[in-house]
C-alpha cells in the first residue's frame, strides 16, 4: 500500500471513529432548543441534498426511478425509525447509554440475517456473543423498568431498542435492494427521503408549535451545523472512502469504537455519570459486537460481498 493511501485510510478511520462517536453529544445539544424530529429531518435532508448535488456535478449518473423507492424504504427504517428514535430518546437517555444500545445493531443483523435465510447459522462462539450482547442490554435497561421513578428513562430505552431493530432491518434490506451505481448518490437519496419523512413526522406531531427560532441557542445551532457538515458530509465521505479501500468488516469496527467515544464525551461535556452497572453492560455489549464483527470479517475472506451491502449501513449517525 502506498504511503499516501495509508495515511488517508488512517485519517478516514479516525474521522469515522471520532465524528460518528461525537454525533450523540451533538444530538443532545441540538435538541435542547430545536424539536427532535424537525432537527433530524432538516439535518438529513440538507446533508442529502448537498451530497446528491455534489455527486451529480462530479459526473455521477442520474439514478433510476426505482432506486428512489429503495431509498424511501431505507430512509424510513434507518433514518425515520433509527435516527429518529435515537434523537427523541436522548431527551431522557444519556448519550453514552444511547450509543451502547445502538451498538447492538451488528448483533441484531447477525440474528435477523440467519432467521431470514440471508446469512448462515451463527457458530457457537457467535451465539455466545449474541447472548452476551443481550445480557448486556438487560443489565443496562433493567433498572429503568424496575425503578418507580424511571418511567421516562424506560420509555427512552424502549425506543432505542426498537430503533436499533428497525435500523438492522433497513440494513439487511439494503444488502439486496437495487441502488444507484454511485455510493454517494445512493447515500444522498436515502438522506433526502429519510429527512423528508422525519420532517413530516415532526409536523404530524405538532413540533412546529414548540419551535421559535428566537429561542434557538448558539449551542444548539452550532451542534446542528456540526451534525450536517461534519457528522453527515465529512463522516460519510470518510466512510465511503474506507468501503472502497478496506474490507467491510474492518470498516464495521466503528460499531464498538463509537460507544467508547460517546461515553467519554458525554462524561466530559454533559456531566453524565458512569456506574459499575454501565461499565459491565458496556463491556458485554462491546465485547459481543467485537466477536460478531470478527466472525463477519473471517467470512468475508471466503464469501463474495453483495453489491450494495453497506450502502445504507450507517445512516443513523
Amino acid at each position: 500500500m502506498a504511503a499516501p493511501k495509508r495515511i488517508w485510510i488512517i485519517i478516514a478511520f479516525a474521522a469515522v471513529y471520532l465524528i460518528w462517536g461525537s454525533t450523540y453529544l451533538g444530538i443532545l445539544f441540538a435538541i435542547q432548543s430545536i424539536p427532535p424530529f424537525l432537527m433530524a429531518g432538516v439535518r438529513f435532508f440538507s446533508a442529502g441534498a448537498i451530497m446528491y448535488g455534489i455527486a451529480r456535478l462530479q459526473g455521477a449518473p442520474k439514478p433510476e426511478r426505482s432506486t428512489w423507492w429503495t431509498a424511501l424504504i431505507i430512509g424510513a427504517c434507518l433514518l425515520l425509525g433509527g435516527n429518529g428514535g435515537v434523537t427523541i430518546s436522548e431527551k431522557w437517555v444519556p448519550t453514552g447509554l444511547a450509543a451502547l444500545l445502538v451498538a447492538t445493531v451488528p448483533i441484531y443483523i447477525a440474528l435477523l440475517g440467519w432467521l431470514s435465510g440471508t446469512a448462515s447459522r451463527p457458530t457457537s462462539i457467535v451465539w455466545l456473543g449474541l447472548i452476551g450482547g443481550f445480557i448486556g442490554v438487560g443489565i443496562l435497561v433493567g433498572p429503568a423498568f424496575t425503578s418507580s421513578t424511571g418511567n421516562h428513562l424506560a420509555w427512552g430505552m424502549s425506543i432505542l431498542v426498537v430503533a436499533s431493530l428497525l435500523w438492522s432491518i433497513g440494513s439487511l434490506y439494503s444488502r439486496k435492494a437495487k441502488h444507484s451505481s454511485s455510493l454517494f448518490v445512493a447515500a444522498g437519496q436515502q438522506m433526502i427521503c429519510g429527512g423528508a419523512l422525519l420532517i413530516l413526522a415532526g409536523l404530524g406531531l405538532g413540533e412546529y408549535r414548540q419551535f421559535d427560532i428566537r429561542n434557538v441557542t448558539w449551542l444548539s445551532l452550532g451542534a446542528f451545523v456540526y451534525l450536517v457538515l461534519i457528522g453527515a458530509l465529512v463522516g460519510y465521505t470518510a466512510y465511503f472512502y474506507l468501503l472502497r479501500h478496506c474490507e467491510p468488516a474492518k470498516v464495521a469496527t466503528y460499531a464498538y469504537v463509537n460507544p467508547i467515544v460517546a461515553i467519554f464525551l458525554g462524561t466530559l461535556f454533559a456531566g453524565e455519570r458512569l456506574t459499575l452497572r454501565t461499565w459491565i453492560g458496556a463491556g458485554l455489549i462491546i465485547g459481543s459486537v467485537a466477536v460478531v464483527i470478527t466472525w463477519q470479517q473471517m467470512k468475508s475472506r471466503t464469501e463474495p460481498v453483495l453489491t450494495g451491502q453497506v450502502a445504507g449501513a450507517e445512516c443513523a449517525q
